[in-house]
C-alpha cells in the first residue's frame, strides 16, 4: 500500500497549482493569442491607414495626432479578450464543480483568489508588454515620416502603461468571476463597465458627464497611459489611482464573498 505524503498548503504551492490549471486550458492560449494578435494587427493597421490618409486629415486632427497612441489603440479590443479569459478562469471552475476540489485542497480559500489574480496579472503583463512593443515598432515603420521611435516622448511609458492597464483589467475580471460566479453574468458585467457605460455616459447632461465618465475603468486607464489624453479626462496619476481603486474594490468584495459563501 503506497503512502501519499501530505504537505502543508503554502502560497507557492497554491500558485504552482494555479499555473498548472492555467496552462492546461486550451482557451487560455487561444484567448491570449487573440489579445496579442489584436494588439499587433490593429497597431499596424492604424499606422498604415494613417500614413495613407495623412494628406486628408484636418488641421485639428494633425495637431492632436499621437503616433504612440495610434499604434497602441489595439488595447481597446485586447482588454475584452483579457477580461473574458479572467472571468472564465474562475467561473469555469464553478461550472464544472472543480472549485470544490480546489477549496478542499485549500480550505482557507483566500490564497486561491490571490494566486489566480497574481498569476494572471503576471502572465498578462508580460505578453501584453511584448505585444505593445511589436505593435509600436511595426506601426511606427508604417507611419513613415509621421512616426516616432522608442526614445520618443512618452513612448516607453505608454507601452508599459498599456501592459499594466491590461494586467489590472485581468485582475479585475478574476475578482469579478469570484463575485458573480457565472460566466454570462461576469462577461456581461465586464462588457457593461468597459464598453456600454462609457457609451451611455455620453447621453448624460454635460455637468454629469464630467463627474462620471473620467472615473470609469477604461477611461481612467486611458488617461494613465495615453500620450495625448482627453482634455476633459483625468491626469495620468489620478487615472492610475482610480483604476487601482476599482481593482482593489473588486478584490476586497471577492475576498469577503469567497470567505463566506459555500463553494
Amino acid at each position: 500500500m503506497s503512502v501519499v505524503a501530505v504537505r502543508p498548503v503554502t502560497h507557492f504551492r497554491v500558485l504552482r497549482s494555479e499555473w498548472v490549471k492555467l496552462r492546461s486550458l486550451r482557451s487560455t492560449a487561444l484567448t491570449l493569442l487573440a489579445a496579442v494578435a489584436v494588439m499587433v494587427a490593429l497597431g499596424w493597421l492604424f499606422g498604415w491607414g494613417t500614413e495613407r490618409q495623412w494628406s486628408e486629415l484636418r488641421p485639428d486632427e494633425r495637431a492632436s495626432f499621437s503616433p504612440v497612441d495610434t499604434t497602441l489603440a489595439g488595447y481597446y479590443l485586447a482588454q475584452l479578450a483579457v477580461g473574458v479569459l479572467g472571468v472564465l478562469l474562475v467561473t469555469g471552475e464553478y461550472a464544472t464543480g472543480m472549485v470544490k476540489a480546489t477549496f478542499g485542497a485549500v480550505p482557507r480559500r483566500l490564497p486561491v483568489l490571490w494566486a489566480k489574480a497574481a498569476l494572471y496579472a503576471g502572465v498578462t503583463f508580460g505578453l501584453m508588454l511584448v505585444a505593445s512593443l511589436v505593435a509600436f515598432l511595426g506601426g511606427q515603420q508604417l507611419l513613415g515620416s509621421h512616426g516616432t521611435s522608442l526614445s520618443g516622448s512618452g513612448a516607453l511609458r505608454a507601452m508599459v502603461g498599456v501592459a499594466g492597464f491590461l494586467a489590472l483589467i485581468g485582475v479585475f475580471s478574476v475578482a469579478l468571476g469570484f463575485v458573480v460566479r457565472s460566466t454570462a453574468g461576469g462577461v456581461a458585467t465586464l462588457f457593461g463597465l468597459l464598453l456600454v457605460a462609457p457609451t451611455l455616459g455620453l447621453l448624460l447632461p454635460a455637468a454629469w458627464r464630467d463627474h462620471v465618465l473620467p472615473y470609469l475603468p477604461s477611461n481612467a486607464g486611458a488617461a494613465f497611459f495615453s500620450v495625448h489624453p482627453s482634455a476633459d479626462g483625468l491626469s495620468a496619476g489620478t487615472g492610475l489611482l482610480v483604476l487601482v481603486a476599482w481593482v482593489v474594490a473588486a478584490l476586497l468584495t471577492a475576498a469577503v464573498l469567497v470567505s463566506r459563501r459555500d463553494a
